[in-house]
């Protein structure tokens, strides 16, 4: 490993301002569970490491049954999938928080890393388009947002200019008759990266027998995480029905470019678009049938 600077500031505008002055030298801490292993490994290079755990900003948890969710970029997958507000209102974060690694990964890794980290792979980020999330970026030129769906440009690569730092992720209320579901295919438990990944979230009528809106997000499908737009927008309007998860997952198939590799081929992964599709509508829905917003 190549020997860096370490620092870990008090404030964000002393992490920004750090940040900053090292025109893109800088790598962020904020679990560690990627960056220290990526830096070990020479796959990523860093004259300094900016440690932000700690910032407060970046481990708020505010969640309102009112006002949805806003999740610090350093909070540990284990604190989302512990509180029973956050898993009752946003089940889909949680399926993908509680398979990030072991518990032990899952004591500091953190849904902002696992974005920041812009794996086309990644578990939280399909879960994180399904639930119409946006990021809150920070830098010397002020903050901004940005859609999820926007965030990752490349494998490894996002929107982050140099100086700027993902504070919070943002998600929208849960209304009532709403929920979702994430699931991922592994050829087996100790591959642990997905070959398809698919988050999905519905809006049920009062009656649970109609679709009144839809999200669904796909990774490693494509060279980023995907939204499924056309497929989300068709099920407006349909029924919460077999045959409607169904069109939904052969609609979702049109966005996704995957490659063939050693988890599987690019074939078998379009073919599991269709198949996770099906069973995230499905989960949600049942799920969105029992759910009521406090």
């Amino acid at each position: 490993m190549k020997d860096f600077a370490y620092a870990a500031p008090a404030t964000l505008a002393e992490a920004t301002k750090m940040l900053s002055e090292a025109n893109g030298s800088a790598k962020v801490l904020a679990g560690g569970t990627d960056i220290i292993v990526q830096l070990r490994e020479g796959l990523r290079d860093a004259d300094l490491v900016v440690d932000v755990k700690k910032l407060p900003e970046l481990q708020e948890v505010n969640f309102s049954a009112t006002h949805g969710l806003r999740l610090g970029a350093s909070v540990p997958c284990s604190r989302v999938y512990e509180d029973a507000k956050i898993a009752a209102a946003y089940p889909a974060l949680v399926d993908a928080a509680k398979i990030v690694g072991g518990w032990q990964i899952q004591s500091r890794a953190s849904v902002g890393g696992n974005l920041c980290n812009s794996s086309p792979a990644a578990d939280t980020i399909p879960s994180l388009i399904a639930h119409h999330a946006y990021c809150e970026i920070t830098g010397a030129n002020g903050r901004r947002n940005v859609p999820v769906e926007q965030f990752c440009t490349a494998p490894g690569k996002n929107v982050l200019q140099k100086g700027e730092l993902l504070v919070a992720i943002v998600f929208p209320p849960a209304l009532s008759h709403c929920s979702s579901a994430y699931e991922r295919f592994i050829p087996r438990n100790e591959m642990d990266i997905a070959v398809v990944g698919c988050g999905s979230r519905v809006q049920l009528n009062a009656t649970g027998d109609t679709i009144e809106f839809a999200r669904i997000g796909l990774g490693a499908v494509a060279p980023t995480p995907k939204y499924a737009q056309e497929a989300s927008e068709w099920l407006a309007g349909k029924p919460a029905s077999e045959a409607s998860y169904a069109q939904a997952g052969e609609l979702a198939k049109k966005v996704a470019t995957p490659i063939s590799d050693m988890r599987g081929t690019a074939e078998y992964r379009t073919h599991l678009v269709g198949v996770l599709v099906k069973r995230t509508l499905a989960r949600a829905v049942e799920r969105a049938k029992a759910f009521k917003n406090p």
